[in-house]
């Protein structure tokens, strides 16, 4: 007899709440309030440390063993992020560019821990049960925070284009890719998957430059390339001397 993928066992809950935190809550929080105080090229290319975060996390969570590849990737793409953070200046980190690259920063902290948490989820369970308990823990943390918001909000401006963006943002950026990715765990790690977002980046970074008119600049230049590079190393299947 089959088991039920469909019922949580008690001792999983734990988990999921820590998944509802970290994948939804202070993922999304963080993203939004990064994403009013930076560019759409510094939030695409800060968003690209978290393959560089996952690689170190399972190393420590999932024993993954240190290699040259790695440790080189980790080095490389966390100076791009602080070069991105700090513009070749510590003193910067405080404007309000430098406050959204950090609040960024978290937010891909915080979903690479997401990636690392749910993982041991997807080979008890199926990929709507994981993602219904999930976003329902994270729905009740955002509350406290986003209610205050959207009390404010004049719905009598929208407009049938913003009723549409609305609905993609909640349909396709976030609960299909939510649970593309949970289906996506359940063949592949945590750090293989990190390493797709590099597309997400990359394609809003150039879609920001053809379409809205952003600049990139040498900094912006060269810290992309540092994480680009990072994200290279660190998803590089074979592994060769190991430390």
């Amino acid at each position: 007899k089959g088991k039920d993928k469909t019922k949580i066992e008690k001792k999983d809950f734990p988990r999921l709440i820590l998944c509802g935190l970290f994948g939804v809550a202070t993922n999304q929080l963080f993203f939004f309030e990064g994403l009013a105080r930076t560019t759409p090229i510094h939030a695409a290319l800060m968003m690209l440390t978290t393959p560089i975060l996952v690689g170190i996390m399972a190393s420590f969570v999932l024993k993954e063993r240190f290699t040259i590849n790695k440790i080189a990737g980790i080095a490389i793409g966390l100076t791009g992020a602080i070069i991105l953070i700090c513009k070749g200046d510590l003193s910067n980190l405080g404007n309000m560019t430098g406050l959204g690259d950090f609040f960024v920063f978290l937010n891909a902290a915080s979903y690479a821990i997401y990636l690392i948490a749910v993982k041991p989820l997807m080979a008890k369970y199926s990929p709507l049960s994981v993602i219904r308990w999930v976003f329902l823990f994270g729905a009740l943390m955002v509350i406290p925070f986003g209610l205050g918001q959207v009390s404010q909000i004049d719905w009598s401006l929208f407009q049938f284009n913003d009723y549409w963006v609305l609905g993609y943002v909640l349909i396709a950026m976030t609960f299909l890719a939510y649970l593309w990715n949970v289906f996506a765990m359940k063949q592949l790690s945590p750090t293989v998957i990190g390493s797709y977002i590099y597309l997400q980046p990359f394609l809003a970074s150039l879609i920001a430059i053809l379409f809205f008119g952003e600049n990139m600049t040498w900094t912006i230049a060269k810290a992309g390339v540092l994480i680009f590079g990072g994200v290279y190393l660190v998803s590089l299947k074979k592994k060769t001397v190991k430390l």
